[in-house]
């Protein structure tokens, strides 16, 4: 049974590696990631790892293949991932002092083409962030095409008074929703 991931984070990577999971390959999709008029933060997420995980598997005939896609939403707000200090900025502020949703969504598809999905809904709320602060973490340069302009699992960490979900579905994939997909479609685990 191969495994592919498809996705170029290596986050996903070794977070899969927490869980025991090594791909046999990893081969990123390149779909179109742009949102729908008035497509839902929940909708988002769900189709487009469902989009990369059909291209890969197009791809790999007889292979399982795992996407993933992580969005942070502020209401029904998608918020980019941050590619310039301006959209990295603009997110940090309209995330300052406030809750936002981050949905990450996880698309499995079995060696029979077979579509399992699952999501995981979080909340994260960040504290009242100073300018001095945005600025230096703008510096850092950790932002840089990160969903919402921000890593969890790194600096912006101190900037996070309080979560409710899960910790590895906010830096980009839900262990436990991927651990049950693939246990679901008979991986072997463990």
């Amino acid at each position: 049974m191969r495994l592919i991931l498809a996705s170029a984070s290596p986050r996903r990577l070794t977070l899969l590696g927490q869980i025991g999971v090594v791909p046999d390959d990893v081969d990123p999709a390149d779909c179109d990631e742009t949102p729908r008029k008035a497509e839902l933060p929940s909708l988002y997420a769900a189709r487009v790892a469902a989009d990369k995980a059909t291209i890969v598997a197009a791809r790999h005939p007889g292979a399982f293949v795992l996407s993933g896609d992580t969005v942070v939403a502020a209401g029904r707000r998608i918020l980019p991932k941050a590619e310039t200090e301006d959209e990295a900025r603009t997110c940090l502020t309209l995330l300052s002092g406030r809750r936002h949703r981050v949905l990450s969504a996880v698309t499995l598809i079995d060696g029979h083409g077979h579509a399992r999905h699952r999501l995981s809904a979080n909340i994260v709320t960040f504290k009242r962030l100073e300018r001095a602060e945005i600025d230096h973490y703008i510096a850092s340069d950790e932002w840089r095409g990160k969903a919402g302009g921000y890593a969890i699992q790194g600096r912006a960490a101190g900037f996070i008074r309080a979560i409710q979900g899960s910790h590895s579905a906010i830096m980009g994939l839900p262990l436990y929703e991927t651990r049950a997909l693939l246990k679901a479609a008979g991986y072997p685990l463990d």
